[in-house]
């Protein structure tokens, strides 16, 4: 679906207890991304789960890494680098491998930021989550500063800066009403309409602001109350 001119804008509803799902759908679209909850859910739970001193700290930052961004392919990754630092590896590093290996041996927050860097500028790679990406490499930078706020806090405090600033479509877009609530495209995709209770139907059809498309099973929409 294009949208009317050429910098129109396109939002894509989805299921709105799938977040899953709508990352799927932008991750195969060329060009799509992520609305991201205000919440950050993801990069708060990442900035808590991620232990620097674990051995497997590299597969956790390439999984993540991975819920971002296309063509990650964070178990080849961790294999490869198994592989390399054993010696058994007929080709070398490559940058993206080289910062995994970096990591690996000097496991700081800075080595967590530098393969986050490498990934994103691997060839094939596209960001589908950017807010989140964004939001995490400022966490990271905050983080390696000279004021000792851990990851964690880094986190948070982006967290918060960005409920602050607000947000707005452009391009293709996927979420569900939920995360496009007072947002508006000229176009809107609403996928699975027949599955979506009266309040969220309106939410959805009153986004789009030139055109409006409705994906259902049924002919006949009659949401619930």
């Amino acid at each position: 679906m294009k949208p009317p001119g050429n910098n129109g804008s396109v939002l894509i509803i989805g299921e709105s207890t799938s977040p899953a799902s709508q990352q799927r759908f932008a991750s195969a679209i060329p060009g799509a991304v992520t609305v991201e909850a205000v919440d950050l859910r993801d990069l708060v739970g990442f900035s808590r789960r991620l232990d620097i001193t674990s051995p497997d700290v590299v597969e956790v930052v390439a999984g993540f890494a991975e819920s971002l961004m296309t063509n990650v392919g964070a178990t080849d990754l961790v294999r490869r680098v198994e592989t390399l630092m054993r010696g058994a590896a007929r080709r070398e590093a490559s940058s993206v491998e080289s910062a995994a290996i970096a990591l690996h041996r000097d496991p700081c927050l800075q080595r967590v930021r530098d393969l986050m860097v490498e990934i994103n500028k691997d060839s094939g790679v596209r960001i589908f989550r950017p807010a989140v990406l964004r939001a995490c490499m400022r966490a990271l930078e905050l983080s390696c500063g000279q004021g000792e706020v851990s990851f964690v806090e880094a986190a948070v405090r982006i967290r918060e800066q960005g409920r602050a600033s607000g947000r707005k479509i452009s391009g293709r877009s996927v979420g569900s009403t939920l995360t496009l609530k007072g947002l508006e495209a000229d176009v809107v995709v609403i996928l699975d309409a027949s599955d979506l209770n009266a309040r969220n139907l309106y939410v959805a059809m009153t986004r789009g602001a030139k055109r409006l498309v409705i994906c259902s099973r049924k002919a006949t929409l009659n949401p619930s109350w």
